[in-house]
């Protein structure tokens, strides 16, 4: 999937690139206003209506303010597709209005990805994730997922025990080391299980597919409008697998290789970090780097530093101490958004300066802790999904065996992302699902957007994915950080609009 998440990096990646994050629950208060002339009552299911889900697809969700130019609602899904008579739960969405009312195209849904982002604090930061073109003509509807944030969510651990849990060593030198990871991801796994054991079975990304079915019918739209980032590729590209004829216009961008293994995939990650941070360096020493003259030099003295956190954790914050898994959090964080190679730069002189606030500060983003406690499930809900996506790490012996193949990939980051789904080892639900390509044969042209130096979802997934879709086409970013659309490159930014206002997709692949 798009991460896995090393005992030190449990936690879904906040999408600096698309802007995810940026939002606040202050948005909710709004002024009381919806800065047009509101959505108005819902046109009703449109499209065929799987037999036996009837009522949860002419459900009339009572749409509420809750912000300028924002209604949220609540939609009732079933726990268990296969049971649709049985058990519900539900799902928090929040609609942006389109600015131009008389033009308005339709209803176009975007998920941040993760698994495990907020899809609510996407929409809410539209202004900023989208162009203003499409701000103009479309609804916009992000939605929380199962089992995260404001739908009924996945729970398993308190503050303390996530703060334990992050803070472990993810890269274990010895026995000892090795069996606190493996007690850590026993943890996570039992306490899912005590917390959440009714829905853990019912998360999977093909649940989370079917939901987006009964979301477009609601809204009364015949055909699914939609822009994923990072893991929100594979969702979108599992609902194009099951209704590929109710595919519109959809754009993947930062895209997952479905057909790859747990395994090829997070090999193909650590190396992808490592692309990130070499560009990183290397830019670093062109300017006035604070970490030295020359790409080697600058990873050298960022390589001291992780090396010298693990026996020797730095200050953080007065209350925890900066461990080595954290230092590496630090780390990566930054790589997520060009933008914010300063911040890292910065960080790493104070780490080996001795003071680690700086690097305890991008690690609590990257893994949502604020000052009183953790603002969402991201840390949880991401394992929950991936272990039940795919089969994953089996036991501490199989880690163990495949140790020295992600070392060789990536001295630096393989060992966080080889022990990272050792939860899955003791995780109380089995895979339900196994990688394979997807065709979405008969589904109308779908845009995979990939960006060449992408640290979190290599280029390699994207240049596969929109090859395997029977309609696929490739737009491809020459550039460094995270997903591809409102980037700065205009082409890109010119050839995704294009398509979603205009549904003219390109001919061919293009570069830009």
């Amino acid at each position: 999937m798009r991460n896995r998440r090393p005992i030190a990096l449990l936690t879904a990646v906040v999408l600096l690139a698309s802007g995810c994050g940026v939002a606040s629950r202050a948005q909710d208060a709004g002024d009381g206003t919806t800065g047009g002339t509101g959505s108005g009552p819902s046109k009703g299911p449109a499209g065929p209506i799987p037999a036996g889900l009837e009522r949860f697809y002419q459900q009339k969700p009572d749409w509420e303010r809750c912000g300028r130019n924002q209604e949220c609602a609540t939609i009732t899904v079933p726990l268990d597709y296969s049971k649709p008579t049985g058990q519900t739960i539900e799902l928090r969405a929040r609609k942006v209005l389109a600015r131009d009312r008389t033009g308005r195209i339709g209803t176009l849904f975007i998920n941040p990805g993760g698994p495990g982002a907020s899809g609510q604090e996407y929409a809410a930061s539209a202004g900023f994730v989208l162009g203003a073109p499409l701000l103009r003509k479309f609804d916009v509807i992000g939605w929380d997922p199962r089992g995260v944030a404001d739908s009924t969510p996945v729970r398993c651990l308190d503050t303390a025990q996530l703060d334990k849990l992050i803070a472990t060593d993810g890269s274990p030198d010895n026995e000892a080391e090795i069996t606190e990871v493996d007690n850590q991801a026993k943890t996570l796994a039992a306490g899912c299980e005590q917390r959440s054991g009714e829905l853990l079975p019912h998360v999977s990304t093909k649940d989370a597919a079917r939901d987006i079915d009964v979301l477009r019918g609601i809204v009364g739209d015949s055909e699914l409008y939609y822009l994923g980032m990072s893991y929100g590729t594979y969702l979108g590209a599992t609902y194009a697998e099951l209704f590929p004829k109710n595919v519109g216009r959809m754009v993947l961008d930062g895209a997952v290789d479905p057909s790859e293994s747990a395994k090829a995939g997070y090999l193909g990650q650590a190396k992808g970090f490592d692309t990130a941070l070499n560009a990183f360096a290397a830019d670093c020493a062109q300017r006035s780097c604070k970490l030295g003259d020359t790409k080697e030099e600058v990873l050298a003295k960022i390589d001291k530093l992780i090396s010298d956190s693990d026996a020797n954790p730095l200050p953080g914050d007065g209350q925890r101490q900066v461990t080595q898994a954290l230092v590496v959090l630090g780390v990566l964080y930054p790589l997520y958004l060009k933008d914010f190679w300063p911040r890292l730069e910065d960080a790493v002189v104070d780490g080996l300066a001795g003071n680690g606030a700086r690097l305890l500060a991008l690690a609590d983003a990257f893994t949502d802790r604020e000052r009183n406690g953790y603002s969402g499930n991201m840390n949880e809900a991401i394992v929950a999904v991936n272990c039940l996506d795919r089969p994953d790490l089996t036991s501490v012996a199989q880690a163990k065996s495949e140790e020295a193949e992600f070392k060789a990939a990536s001295p630096r980051f393989g060992p966080y992302l080889l022990w990272g789904s050792l939860a899955c080892a003791h995780w109380p639900v089995k895979p339900e699902n196994k990688p394979h390509a997807i065709k979405a044969a008969g589904a109308k042209p779908i845009m995979v957007v990939g960006t060449t130096r992408d640290p979190a979802t290599p280029y390699a997934g994207a240049v596969a994915l929109a090859h395997q879709l029977e309609s696929g086409v490739l737009v491809t970013r020459d550039g460094d950080g995270h997903t591809g659309y409102k980037e700065g490159n205009a082409c890109v930014d010119g050839a995704v609009e294009t398509y979603l206002l205009q549904g003219i997709a390109p001919t061919a692949d293009i570069k830009c």
